[in-house]
């Protein structure tokens, strides 16, 4: 008897270990295959800034992964202190660069390089409505006195035009605080990152094109890589084989691509590149996408980078197919998965742009091959 109990036991372990990770939406069944711990997902609501989003959730995983610490760090702050590096750059190129509310992850990377990081209690970063965020007037307006300044009304630059500027942001988002209460410690953002050992220089950004010589930096060709920072360029199965590497060794990463593909739907929960007709009913046999078709969709132009999400783990579906779950930053209650979604391997062959990860995330002999 006492048999017996123990194997029905057994079974029942078992059986809960098999339904731990599964999801559905529609007609996929989805399970996840690894299971790596991330903070709650979040709303960028009606601002262009899920750049932050992803790269602060994703930051926020590393804390958990390196200290097991959650924190809820503020994604405004980047946010803020991005919009006056590109106004200083604005100016100086004579209006000739991109300005307005995108960015990549290395503009949050590189804010925490200079100042660290906050939590989200300490800079909410919305002065005139706590909680709801609407950057359209405040990015217009920004923009149009730039304009104005590089038109050099007064015969030169004075020396009061970036604190008018600044003036803007600080009356929109609010001042950035110099130090903060951190669980009763008055500490600085940049002693807040040092204290709990965050290095940048940890991080790197990887791409898959073929214009570029591989194993080498190459400046990526997007509007939103303003600052024109570096990605290592690798052929396209080792891209792949470095996303799944990652989240198979505990390491999450930050995903930059298109969602304004046909087979892109964050409701229905999924991302696919079907054989036949967009449908999102059942899973379908899905298109092999080689590097010379992904080259031709980023040189025409169908292939954009016009958003940043951050990719949490591996999945399959019922017959078998690779998946990605991905977290966004459109709200828990955005969809039926609680905010996130998952796209298919041959999504994700065709739509990444690029992606960040911790360089140990990258396997050795690649790492090698990049001079890592």
């Amino acid at each position: 008897m006492k048999t017996q109990k123990l194997i029905s036991l057994l079974i029942a372990i078992l059986f809960t270990l098999g339904a731990f990770g599964q999801e559905k939406t529609e007609g996929y069944e989805f399970k996840d295959l690894t299971n790596i711990k991330v903070t709650s997902v979040k709303n960028q609501q009606k601002t262009g800034t899920c750049w932050s989003y992803s790269t602060t959730s994703f930051i926020e995983a590393e804390l958990l992964r390196k200290n097991n610490q959650e924190f809820d760090l503020s994604e405004m702050y980047f946010a803020r202190l991005a919009y006056e590096e590109k106004a200083q750059d604005f100016v100086r190129y004579h209006g000739k660069i991109n300005f307005g509310e995108g960015g990549q992850a290395h503009d949050v990377m590189n804010q925490i390089k200079k100042y660290g990081f906050i939590t989200q209690e300490a800079y909410q970063g919305n002065e005139y409505n706590p909680g709801h965020y609407r950057h359209a007037e405040m990015s217009k307006i920004l923009k149009a006195v730039l304009d104005v300044i590089i038109t050099k009304p007064n015969k030169k630059l004075t020396s009061v035009w970036f604190d008018a500027y600044k003036a803007i942001l600080d009356t929109y988002m609010g001042e950035v605080p110099k130090d903060f209460n951190l669980n009763g410690e008055i500490i600085t953002p940049k002693k807040f990152a040092q204290k709990e050992g965050f290095n940048t220089n940890d991080y790197i950004e990887l791409t898959s094109f073929t214009h570029h010589p591989f194993y080498k930096e190459v400046i990526l060709e997007v509007p939103d890589n303003w600052s024109n920072d570096p990605y290592f360029n690798v052929p396209l199965e080792e891209f792949m084989e470095i996303m799944s590497y990652s989240l198979n060794e505990g390491y999450t990463f930050v995903w930059d691509g298109d969602v304004g593909f046909n087979g892109f739907s964050h409701k229905k929960g999924v991302a696919i590149v079907p054989v036949g007709d967009f449908e999102f009913t059942e899973p379908k046999e899905e298109k092999e996408i080689d590097e010379k078709y992904r080259q031709q969709e980023f040189d025409n132009l169908t292939t954009t980078d016009d958003h940043l999400m951050h990719i949490t783990a591996l999945a399959k579906d019922q017959n078998g197919t690779m998946y990605y779950k991905t977290k966004n930053s459109w709200s828990d209650d955005s969809n039926e998965l609680g905010g996130y979604l998952y796209m298919s391997e041959s999504y994700m062959r065709l739509n990444t742009i690029a992606i960040m990860v911790h360089k140990d995330a990258i396997p050795k002999k690649i790492r090698d091959k990049l001079g890592l």
